[in-house]
């Protein structure tokens, strides 16, 4: 299937998309706002790559082959001509939204239009095309190059093709994939970590369990490969929050209301791994 793939934005599982599809042979357009952020992704997959290479997980030579089938630009227009498009920008609706029209806009009638959203309805996004059938959800899980799962989440509209064609992607860049046949906030797998997470959070913050053996409570009792705080710090604090708080706002369920402990830690930019600081230092 492989062919002609955008990615709109370049951060982590922006570029991490691109670097995947770009390993299977994909020509990918790895599109954002500015030349420093295609910049900072293009640089993300080099050290990606070369890691790889440097393990024996991949041949010497196929770093530059891969970085060679990836395109930058700023011009959203550079979607036009696309087989598949996946959006992976901040998650926010109003600019996953915005986003969206545009790609209506400029994009080939007959190109599968795909958002990387964890937490959003698809539906949602879908309502402001013209073309809600051929939109769909591609949850990837990050580090995209090392987690093996696609969750894959049809919206009210999505076509049986569309979710075929975004199937044999995933499949074609070695994901494994499920299927979420209706897209609640959150679908399966955010709307149980968030759950998880919070739950998590409470208790360390009424001062039951501290966030170290939570995390070694959840290893080694529940055989997690890692902790939900320790998760927390690897997706981004701000990340889990916004999520719970799109599953919140959706369902008004109290348990994904998000802890004070997790707002205040976001309000002062202890956002995990990515900042040096959150429930762990780094």
């Amino acid at each position: 299937m492989a062919g002609r793939l955008a990615i709109i934005g370049a951060g982590l599982m922006g570029s991490g998309i691109a670097q995947v599809a770009a390993q299977a042979g994909w020509q990918v357009t790895l599109r954002d706002l500015d030349d420093a952020a295609t910049r900072r992704g293009l640089d993300g997959i080099r050290g990606s790559l070369e890691k790889f290479a440097s393990k024996g997980r991949i041949e010497a030579g196929e770093v530059e082959a891969t970085l060679a089938r990836i395109t930058t630009t700023t011009d959203l227009g550079a979607a036009a001509d696309a087989d598949l498009v996946v959006e992976a920008v901040f998650e926010r609706l109003e600019l996953k939204q915005e986003v969206f029209r545009e790609l209506d806009r400029i994009c080939r009638p007959d190109a599968v239009l795909a958002t990387n959203t964890s937490a959003i309805p698809v539906t949602q996004i879908a309502a402001v095309t013209q073309r809600p059938e051929s939109v769909v959800g591609t949850h990837f899980f990050s580090p995209v190059p090392m987690m093996q799962l696609c969750e894959l989440v049809r919206g009210y509209k999505t076509s049986d093709e569309t979710l075929a064609t975004a199937r044999v992607f995933a499949e074609e860049i070695g994901k494994t994939c499920v299927v979420v046949n209706r897209d609640i906030a959150g679908f399966v797998t955010t709307r149980l970590i968030t759950a998880l997470v919070m739950e998590a959070v409470k208790l360390v913050e009424s001062g039951v369990v501290s966030a170290e053996d939570l995390d070694t409570a959840c290893k080694l009792g529940f055989g997690h490969a890692m902790g939900p705080l320790a998760t927390t710090d690897l997706t981004g604090a701000d990340v889990l929050l916004h999520a719970t708080k799109n599953i919140y706002t959706d369902t008004g369920d109290e348990k994904f209301f998000p802890p004070e402990l997790l707002q205040r830690m976001v309000a002062a930019g202890d956002l995990g791994r990515k900042t040096g600081q959150g429930f762990y230092s780094y």
